[in-house]
């Protein structure tokens, strides 16, 4: 039997570890801790390129004066139904995409490399190709059969539903393929005798889906949510380009681009940008409290 390591060795692997994760502490450091904390610094003063001389230090009176913003509550509303919706579509078709890649037939690999082309192919290629599909900018065969589509739509759910429906189905288009290739890791990953066991005990698979892949699968389902929210929430290129820069329909990211870039306001829309990140942090916290609970130590 193994003697436990003594403590001294222990606190020898910690600071070894330490000492291996520094260079990459360092890294985040540069390319992360900076620049939040500049925006901080800035939403904390009234820094404006359209003020003469320093920027002052103003404390929280960015964040006060948002409550009153009657654009701040819209972009708000917009933002949250953006996310939700966004992400029970991804989430039900990755799930729905894993599941099927999970289970051995003829063409797998084909369907497989149809689901994960659209994560794999460059953002930037894919964003274009839908604009010139939905909201085509020249005259085209199909211009105007998707110009009538814009019209009908805009005239029943009000305008800029179109734009919102555009955006919305490209990063549902996007995501769902990369969280079905997180989630088909996460089946990967789970022992295949748990699933021939569930398979004795039910012959239901809504009933073994339910009671047996989906508590299995919680971690990786928190994930996804979370990646699905955190990129919805901070969704800006996709929204300005797909809209030609043309926002009908404002999120936070675009309000703040407005209020920094046109307006020159540079310390309420710090603010702005980051009312998502204790709002996102909640979410995180509370998914892994909901999937995957502490567990009690046995007295």
């Amino acid at each position: 039997m193994r003697s436990p390591r003594s403590p001294s060795r222990r606190r020898r692997d910690i600071q070894l570890a330490y000492l291996l994760l520094a260079p990459a502490l360092l890294f985040l450091g540069v390319v992360f801790v900076y620049p939040v904390g500049w925006e901080v610094w800035t939403s904390l003063t009234d820094l404006s390129p359209l003020k003469d001389g320093s920027a002052e230090f103003v404390g929280l009176a960015n964040y006060r004066h948002l409550p009153d913003d009657d654009r701040f509550w819209w972009a708000a509303f917009v933002t949250v139904g953006y996310a939700v919706v966004t992400t029970l579509a991804k989430l039900t078709l990755g799930l729905g995409f894993a599941l099927l890649l999970a289970r051995p037939f003829r063409g797998r690999a084909l369907v497989f490399l149809a689901i994960f082309l659209p994560w794999a192919y460059p953002a930037g290629v894919s964003v274009i190709g839908w604009y010139w599909t939905l909201n085509p900018p020249t005259t085209t065969a199909y211009a105007p059969f998707m110009g009538h589509v814009k019209y009908a739509v805009d005239s029943v759910l009000g305008f800029g539903a179109w734009a919102f429906l555009s955006v919305a189905l490209f990063n549902i288009w996007r995501g769902s393929s990369f969280i079905a290739v997180l989630l088909l890791a996460g089946i990967n990953a789970i022992p295949p005798e748990l699933f021939e066991c569930a398979l004795l005990e039910s012959k239901s698979a809504w009933r073994r889906f339910r009671l047996v892949t989906v508590p299995l699968l919680k971690p990786f389902l928190a994930l996804a949510v979370f990646l699905s929210l955190t990129t919805a929430f901070a969704d800006l290129a996709n929204v300005w380009m797909l809209t030609a820069g043309r926002i009908v329909f404002p999120v936070i990211g675009t309000h703040a681009y407005f209020l920094a870039i046109k307006a020159g306001h540079y310390g309420p829309a710090s603010a702005l940008s980051l009312t998502m990140v204790p709002v996102l942090l909640v979410i995180l916290l509370v998914l892994f409290r909901l999937f995957d609970p502490p567990r009690q130590e046995a007295a």
